[in-house]
Parts: structure tokens; sequence; C-alpha cells
């Protein structure tokens, strides 16, 4: 029998990855639009880049199936505030549609493709 055990590594070793040097390939612009409220008309709501979103809430919201996973990208995009105010006024699911189509564009992610998603 051979064994895969491997020797400990002591913390003067050199590493395999920095993660801490690694840089987005591209810009990563806040994604800006209009959604009108009872109060203004010309509201703008600044959603964050895609890639820049954390990954944690966003794979624990994809635990829930697609619509959860949306939710949890524009949750993580808009932060609680904006969420909020976002919520405060009804949405017709093709407007929705229209929305993620816009900002994943935006983000550069294929469709079909999101913050949330997998390899599997």
């Amino acid at each position: 029998m051979t064994s895969t055990r491997t020797a400990p590594r002591s913390d003067d070793e050199v590493f395999d990855f920095n993660l801490n040097a690694v840089q987005a390939e591209s810009d990563l612009k806040p994604f800006v639009f209009l959604w009108a409220s009872e109060d203004d008309p010309n509201r703008r709501l600044i959603m964050q880049h895609m890639e820049s979103l954390d990954v944690w809430p966003l794979m624990a919201a994809a635990d829930g199936g697609d619509a959860a996973a949306m939710a949890g990208i524009f949750r993580e995009a808009l932060g609680k505030k904006q969420w909020a105010a976002f919520r405060e006024t009804p949405l017709p699911q093709y407007k929705l549609k229209a929305l993620f189509a816009a900002y994943r564009k935006h983000s550069g992610a294929a469709e079909g493709e999101s913050g949330a998603s997998s390899d599997s």
C-alpha cells in the first residue's frame, strides 16, 4: 500500500498560490439603472459589478434554486439600503428578466451564467 500522506508544512515555506495578488481581468464598473418610485421618477439604483460580489452569500442563496440565486445576486449587488428601496416598488417579471440580462451583459457573464453558478 502506498500512503498519500504529506509532511506538514511550516509557516516559513513558500506558498503555492498567492490569492492576495489576484486582480480582476476587467474594469469592475458599477451598473446603474433607472427604476421610478412614487417619490422619484428618475431614481437611479447602483449595482456593484457581478464579479466583485462576495461569493459566500451568493452560494448560500443558490442552494434555494434559480430564483433564490437571482434574488441573492440583486441583494448583494444593491446592498441592504438599495435592496430595501428596490423591493418597495412592484416589479413585473418581464422587467426583472430584462434587468438581469442587461446586468449580466454589463458584467460580461454569458447567458445562464451568474455569480452563484458552479461548474458542476
